[in-house]
């Protein structure tokens, strides 16, 4: 039976029987949709039949939606479903919404999970003490979004997978999908901290206010340095007061600028290292008073 047509629809692409590139008529906007049977035997300018979308993507500003929709034409409709129903559980809804690219990550990285627990691969991530420790909000939606997966498969994932799962949320900052630069910016952070309690001889506590903040500022100052958009334009008497105000942690920003300039190339602005001069400062009076 022909589903129910919607005229603000039209199709642009067919990717192949489940996924297709649309128009929304009356603007410039494109999307993508999947679902099952929904490109078969379509045609570019045939009606979208709505009732055979399962999900609608819209690809971010400066995104291809092309390369979005080939990536979602590899992944079985279901896959999409039972991740799209998973979100609400784990409370992703909203970040999904603002980075439809975390959708498609999700659900290519569940159907892998999927593949090799029917294959019986085991894959262990060593990363999992530095992402409970750097990203704990992230990793327990991680562990949600597992339990919810689950909750739908007759074969269960491994509950190890959400620190994969917690990585790609954190990786959605960069909107490329790509889990490389999130490892290594993983892998600096931790390298800074360990410069910083080998320069003033303390035992930070990850889960200490002022150390999340500064993680927090960390990981923001990796997405200003792969968007290109470091501080550059702060007043210099604020500065100048920071830096003439704490000058051993001064010291300490020095050397981690210098780290994360040799392992990113690229170097720090003034502003930024002033600001991390700041959170070192705050870091470390606090390890100290706890002592």
């Amino acid at each position: 039976m022909v589903g129910q047509q919607h005229e603000d629809m039209k199709v642009l692409r067919v990717f192949n029987n489940n996924v297709v590139l649309a128009h929304r008529t009356g603007s410039d906007e494109e999307v993508i949709l999947t679902g099952r049977g929904l490109g078969f035997q379509a045609r570019p300018g045939d009606l979208v039949d709505m009732n055979k979308v399962i999900r609608t993507f819209v690809p971010s500003q400066g995104r291809d939606p092309d390369h979005v929709a080939q990536m979602l034409a590899g992944i079985p409709p279901e896959i999409i479903q039972i991740v799209s129903d998973s979100l609400a559980p784990a409370g992703l809804q909203q970040m999904a919404q603002d980075s439809p690219s975390l959708v498609v990550a999700l659900a290519d990285h569940t159907e892998g999970a999927i593949q090799r627990q029917e294959r019986g691969i085991n894959v262990e991530y060593p990363l999992q003490g530095e992402v409970e420790n750097l990203y704990p909000g992230e990793y327990a939606q991680g562990k949600a979004f597992i339990d919810a997966l689950n909750k739908q498969l007759d074969n269960p994932i491994p509950a190890q997978e959400a620190v994969a799962i917690a990585l790609h949320l954190v990786s959605s900052g960069f909107a490329n999908g790509d889990l490389t630069y999130t490892y290594q910016m993983t892998g600096v952070i931790e390298q800074v901290l360990a410069i910083i309690e080998e320069s003033f001889g303390v035992r930070l506590d990850r889960s200490s206010v002022n150390v999340a903040r500064f993680i927090t500022h960390m990981r923001y100052l990796f997405v200003r340095i792969y968007q290109g958009k470091q501080l550059h334009e702060e007043p210099s008497p604020v500065v100048e007061a920071i830096r003439e105000s704490f000058p051993e942690a001064l010291r300490c920003a020095d050397d981690c600028a210098a780290v994360i300039g040799l392992r990113l190339g690229s170097e720090l602005s003034a502003d930024e290292e002033s600001y991390m001069t700041l959170h070192i400062a705050r870091v470390v009076g606090d390890a100290k008073a706890s002592r």
